[in-house]
């Protein structure tokens, strides 16, 4: 016979609801490491302007069924 450890059912919950709460801070703390590298990449790369063409005309949706 094994030796069992017993968990009061809110001893458990609590278990449960900290290593939530530790995966949650986890999945933070990975995106904002992602984030901050994404920042020093575009910091380190050159500023480009993006070109607007104001020229060109806006063509009619497809989606919008004919008006008679």
């Amino acid at each position: 016979m094994t030796n069992r450890v017993t968990y009061a059912p809110q001893d458990f919950q609590k278990m449960c609801k900290q290593a939530e709460r530790d995966h949650e801070t986890k999945k933070l703390v990975l995106l904002m490491e992602r984030v901050k590298r994404q920042i020093a990449a575009r910091q380190s790369q050159p500023e480009e302007v993006p070109v607007i063409n104001t020229s060109a005309t806006r063509l009619p949706s497809r989606s919008v069924p004919l008006e008679r």
